[in-house]
């Protein structure tokens, strides 16, 4: 890349940043920091966009979730199915509710009895290393390949070990927007407390019309 074109790719990137630049955890009111709580409530987003249903649902059915209280594991195991049912409910996440409200039972049992409830420990025993955190990822319900690229874009604000994470939506966001799909080279475009940012605000981009 020619000086003049990797100036012109920053100046594009700042402004998509600008423009774009909000993570999803942020928008679901995760205050996302290195804590088990926190980490848990991404953990649970990740699931609600990995089915089949609009961001905004995801998002709003988050927010429900978190408004009745069940910001941790212990938390969400305290309520009922039902409980849970009338919370994804009013998030909008129709057709998926009942099932789901089994899913983030199962998902806070297996993070309780694996990790003690701790993420940070499944990425101790992935080493750090983002393949092997994705693998783990996937052994909670719901969680596939599309659902830990979710959470490892998000996570990667607090994790930087894991940086860069650009996935598949993230490059598509990006020949939108005529910036490079490397990895390397589309990380070094902003700084890397901003790359959370950028990379949702890609992914941003390539769902407008």
């Amino acid at each position: 890349m020619s000086p003049a074109a990797d100036d012109d790719a920053r100046s594009t990137a700042l402004e998509v940043l600008e423009r774009l630049g909000r993570t999803y955890a942020d928008e679901a009111g995760i205050t996302l920091r290195d804590k088990p709580a926190p980490l848990f409530q991404l953990l649970m987003l990740s699931m609600l966009f990995s089915a089949p249903i609009s961001a905004e649902a995801a998002v709003a059915s988050l927010r429900e979730i978190r408004e009745a209280g069940w910001r941790t594991p212990e938390r969400l195991l305290d309520s009922t199915w039902q409980q849970r049912v009338d919370a994804l409910g009013r998030g909008g996440y129709r057709r998926y509710d009942e099932s789901t409200a089994n899913y983030l039972t199962d998902a806070a049992t297996l993070l309780q009895e694996r990790y003690r409830g701790d993420l940070r420990r499944l990425r101790d025993e992935a080493d750090g290393d983002p393949a092997a955190v994705k693998k783990l990822l996937q052994e909670f319900p719901r969680i596939g390949p599309t659902g830990a690229d979710i959470f490892c874009r998000e996570v990667q604000q607090v994790w930087p070990g894991l940086r860069p994470q650009i996935d598949a939506k993230v490059r598509a966001g990006a020949r939108k927007a005529g910036l490079p799909t490397n990895a390397d080279d589309l990380a070094a475009l902003v700084a890397g407390d901003d790359l959370a940012r950028f990379t949702a605000a890609l992914v941003r981009l390539d769902h407008e019309d």
